[in-house]
């Protein structure tokens, strides 16, 4: 770790310009903003987001909206991450060698980030961040809200943490490099800590969403979440293939059929369950609505479900690497990785849109939102 030229072989241009400590804060920081945009425009459709998430009102008009709130905060987690990161590119220089001694850097700003998550002072929007505290240590063993108090959201925040359970893994791999001194802007060391316990902190996410469903008697969804975890172990005992009894190329291909079985399943869950469009269903060419969709939809545009059902299909496809522990055996350099892990976040945002617009529908049914309150133009055939 000293700048000897076998370390320096190992950083690739990606990690040279952001370390893995950076790389996780991007991640985080544009899952909050892109939450910003969620909001906003689900608001310009008049969809009373914080209505289905049980979030308390503005107590006053001179209150911002909670877009504006999480906009303001996502400002203030990027301002510090751009002088950060231009602070360490002009001490660097883009060599291996001070990128290595420089570690400090990017760590700071990583602890400002959880930091400003986790102690949510005065000057900060600090209701907002409260909330989500609250809600991730009720969701953290795997709790579930009943409906009145924030069912909804509890399952919008679970599912989020699936999307990050690479990058909750890489925060595992940047602590446990850090407590052995090792410098985190060296090359990941993914076998950091024993040989399966990245394994185990990527199952973590599946597992509380897995418990949730459990305790609302969902068997089906369960067994979705459930498919990732022998895709996870399988993908590590690649690494040690002679201990198993099997081939390099049989664990390979076990590893696909279920990290396949995962995807199919996720995304047929996606558009029949979590976004009721009729693609799956016996009454997909039904005539009161367009092929594959539902009589009633919020967005305008027919080709535009028909679109995010595709864009699905294929990032559920791709994602499935997530499940994957040792990917840099499929992609010689860190970028790979951190365009999969980009991808997935803007795969769950999109996600989102049409999670939030089926259970807007499914509230308005039912009667939990009133027709005169803050409601969409609904499209019907």
């Amino acid at each position: 770790m000293d700048g000897a030229p076998a370390v320096e072989e190992e950083l690739d241009s990606v990690s040279l310009i952001l370390p893995l400590p950076y790389r996780l804060a991007l991640l985080i920081v544009l899952g909050v903003w892109l939450w910003g945009v969620n909001l906003h425009a689900l608001r310009l459709l008049k969809i009373d987001v914080p209505h289905l998430i049980r979030y308390p009102a503005r107590s006053s008009t001179n209150q911002p909206s909670h877009h504006l709130s999480i906009y303001r905060f996502a400002s203030l987690l990027t301002l510090p991450l751009l002088a950060s990161v231009l602070l360490f590119w002009t001490l660097t220089h883009g060599t291996s060698h001070s990128v290595i001694v420089w570690h400090i850097v990017p760590n700071l700003y990583l602890l400002l980030l959880l930091l400003a998550f986790l102690i949510p002072v005065q000057h900060l929007p600090r209701a907002g961040r409260l909330r989500f505290l609250h809600t991730l240590r009720r969701i953290s063993i795997g709790g579930l809200a009943k409906t009145d108090d924030g069912k909804f959201g509890d399952v919008l925040l679970a599912d989020a943490l699936t999307s990050y359970a690479k990058p909750l893994s890489e925060v595992y791999v940047t602590l446990c490099m850090l407590v052995t001194g090792q410098h985190t802007t060296a090359r990941p060391d993914r076998h950091c800590g024993g040989t399966y316990i990245l394994s185990i902190v990527m199952c973590v996410p599946f597992l509380i969403r897995f418990r949730q469903c459990i305790i609302d008697r969902q068997p089906a969804n369960a067994l979705k979440y459930a498919t990732a975890f022998p895709a996870i172990a399988l993908s590590a005992m690649q690494r040690h293939a002679e201990d198993v009894g099997l081939t390099p190329t049989s664990l390979f291909r076990l590893w696909f059929f279920f990290a396949m079985i995962n995807s199919l399943y996720s995304f047929y869950w996606d558009v029949a369950r979590d976004w009721d469009l009729s693609l799956f269903s016996s009454d997909c060419n039904d005539p009161s609505h367009p092929f594959g969709l539902r009589r009633q939809r919020v967005f305008d545009s027919n080709t535009l479900y028909y679109a995010v059902i595709a864009v699905d299909l294929v990032l559920r496809c791709t994602w499935s690497a997530k499940l994957s522990v040792h990917l840099e055996h499929f992609y010689d350099i860190e970028g790979g990785i951190f365009l999969l892990e980009i991808m997935e976040i803007f795969r769950r945002w999109m996600w989102v849109f049409f999670r939030v617009e089926a259970e807007w529908l499914r509230a308005r049914a039912s009667g939990d939102v009133l027709l005169d309150d803050l409601g969409p133009k609904i499209d019907e055939d």
